[in-house]
């Protein structure tokens, strides 16, 4: 048999905005997360699903960091790119963002069977910052996007089950400390493109296990899927249950669907055209949940698609598939085992007019037996279990590569992890101290002046700080380290003890801050946060992206605290130290006028809105800019600043 897949190296380009630099600072605040439920709300739900929505939700971000150094202007910017296709298919993978499926496309000819973003414009919608839209994502970790929406994950060429290749991709993500695979192929002739994931947890103890696969399609697309009840989860954040709404319904604000699919019914979901022509997904049972989101057709919904891609070239839906009933929820993975599960994405259609006029239960009915016949339930099952023995086929060509932590990890427990190899070669400037502790016992000081490099969290590495040399250096991350553990008196008394002999302290003096303000002494953390910025301005190397980094990242928490304390003559000292990058940038400009109203200057902070900002990491659901205009004028919201998802609370 002649096998036609083939797997190539492309470069797209499109415009693009750079991705900047990490914030240099560790996120101990608690994390902000507006998808989680109420313990008042959770009386008279599934058991199961009560029991999930409280496994071990995430509460901090360590040890990854958070990732707002993007901006707003756009330049043609070359993406390497990984294809696998067909004489059927195409699909073009982005290896170094998240390894996204930016497209699927039919050919010969087409048509696109995904929403494809025009442009690369990361927003704040991953759990860690920068996310983009449009195409096929991985979501693994905890709910919401993943925190390697834009991080590099390792790729390369495999054999695939029926002869031929498959591209694989994988990656230890670092929230939950777990290893996962997924595998692309096209089997000869195949409409369908097949998708095998594999999580594994490699520990001696019980994990929480989150993914949900997110799909964008065009927003003309009409959804189906066997269900006739849902789970709502809108702008008031309540999970509830309602009957499946019927298609073209207008939602003014964005809204969850999660589908009640019932027990035994084949897993699938569909997007079709005006004409009855579209995306189908579907998997084998292990990926129990299927959900829509819409953005809304208010004006907020509306600004956030123009703002995540590009005006006039129309929104789009997300159809996505979990192991859960829910997002908001976590499925317990036991110690030393794994879960996987096949996924397959291809064309469908129905017969023209089917798919506006017909009645959902007919649709149905109609798309159910069209998969039936493209892709039947047993022939999904009998690939998955002929791929299994193939998740474990040592990779061939690398194609890319991804972070040097799940090497650090193999090389402290010498997992053994078929398939997935994380080699020591990949190991880079982050990790070498990390594997200096893990050899010696000690972690070494730094050798040059610079901001100080992120830290290792787990109780593994705890118990390795704690039995360390206390240099400051050491003290400093075993404060960070016991802060994410719980122990915050205890995190609070190693960075005091560190501040006696450190060379640097502003980012001891920035941790203490944040625990200030964590225990409600605003004041004193005021006080800190100006010390420490002082502190960052005298010690500051140069203009180079580390130190305009984390001068900006502190300078932004300290104007914050200050402005909060009411010591705005404070805040504008800090403001006048800033680099001039910086306060160029749209969240610093709308931190300007903030200082100008607090020094009385209402006009004039009027002023900095009337010409114009964009705050490039506004968070979903963040009305800081809606609140502060409130505070400056009765005048309506511009709609260049409406990002409104739910109704203004009284």
């Amino acid at each position: 048999m002649a096998i036609v897949t083939r797997i190539r190296r492309e470069v797209l380009t499109l415009p693009a905005a750079e991705l900047g630099p990490d914030n240099p600072l560790p996120p101990l605040r608690p994390l902000d997360e507006v998808h989680r439920v109420h313990e008042r709300d959770r009386d008279g739900l599934p058991a199961d699903m009560a029991r999930q929505l409280g496994y071990e939700p995430l509460r901090s971000l360590l040890p990854v960091r958070i990732r707002d150094g993007y901006g707003r202007t756009r330049h043609p910017r070359t993406l390497d790119a990984l294809v696998i296709e067909n004489d059927r298919l195409r699909a073009t993978v982005l290896p170094g963002l998240g390894g996204r499926i930016a497209s699927l496309v039919r050919l010969p000819a087409g048509p696109e069977l995904l929403y494809r973003n025009p442009v690369f414009q990361p927003a704040n919608f991953a759990l860690n910052g920068a996310w983009y839209a449009g195409g096929i994502e991985w979501n693994i970790g905890a709910t919401g996007h993943t925190t390697l929406s834009c991080a590099p994950l390792h790729a390369a060429q495999v054999p695939a089950p029926d002869g031929g290749e498959m591209l694989r991709l994988w990656e230890w993500e670092r929230l939950r400390d777990l290893p996962f695979q997924v595998d692309l192929w096209l089997p000869d002739g195949s409409d369908f493109l097949y998708v095998g994931v594999r999580v594994r947890n490699p520990h001696e103890r019980p994990a929480p296990l989150y993914w949900w696969s997110n799909t964008a399609v065009p927003e003309d697309r009409r959804i189906v899927v066997p269900a006739t009840r849902a789970w709502e989860f809108g702008p008031e954040r309540r999970l509830r249950p309602v009957p499946v709404p019927p298609h073209g319904t207008r939602h003014p604000y964005a809204t969850d669907y999660f589908y009640d699919l019932p027990e035994g019914r084949r897993r699938w979901i569909a997007a079709l055209d005006p004409a009855g022509h579209g995306l189908v997904q579907t998997s084998t049972d292990v990926l129990r949940g299927r959900k829509l989101f819409v953005w809304g057709s208010g004006p907020g919904g509306r600004r956030w698609q123009e703002w995540l891609g590009e005006p006039g070239t129309g929104g789009y839906l997300e159809i996505q598939a979990g192991p859960a009933r829910t997002q908001l929820e976590h499925v317990r993975l036991e110690a030393r085992s794994e879960v996987c599960w096949l996924e397959a994405y291809g064309p469908l259609s129905v017969e023209p007019g089917t798919a506006t006029g017909t009645a959902e239960e007919t649709l149905v009915a109609a798309v159910e037996d069209r998969l039936a016949d493209a892709l039947p339930r047993a022939a999904l099952d009998s690939a998955h279990e002929a791929w299994r023995p193939y998740a474990d086929s040592p990779p061939g060509e690398l194609l890319a590569t991804g972070s040097g932590w799940g090497a650090l990890e193999v090389l402290r427990t010498d997992l053994k992890l078929p398939g997935t190899p994380f080699p020591e070669s990949t190991l880079g400037a982050e990790q070498a101290p990390w594997r200096e502790l893990l050899r010696t016992g000690t972690l070494p000081e730094p050798r040059r002046v610079r901001p100080p490099g992120p830290t290792l969290v787990a109780p593994h590495w705890r118990d390795m700080l704690e039995t360390a040399p206390a240099t400051p250096h050491t003290e400093y991350h075993l404060g960070v380290a016991q802060w994410h553990a719980g122990d915050r008196a205890q995190a609070v008394r190693s960075w005091e003890r560190a501040l006696h002999l450190a060379p640097s302290l502003w980012p001891l003096l920035r941790c203490l801050a944040v625990a200030d303000q964590e225990y409600g002494h605003h004041e004193r953390a005021a006080e800190r946060y100006a010390d420490a910025f002082d502190d960052l301005s005298r010690e500051r190397r140069d203009d180079g992206e580390v130190w305009t980094a984390a001068a900006a990242a502190l300078g932004r928490e300290a104007l914050e605290a200050l402005l909060r304390a009411g010591r705005a003559a404070d805040a504008r000292a800090v403001w006048e130290a800033l680099p001039r990058a910086a306060r160029e940038r749209g969240r610093f400009r709308l931190l300007e006028a903030e200082l100008l109203l607090a020094e009385g200057r209402r006009a004039a902070a009027r002023a900095v809105f009337e010409a114009g900002f964009e705050v490039a990491d506004l968070r979903e659901g963040d009305d800081a800019v809606d609140r502060l205009w409130a505070r400056l004028t009765d005048d309506p919201l511009p709609g260049r600043y409406d990002f409104r998802m739910r109704p203004r609370q009284p």
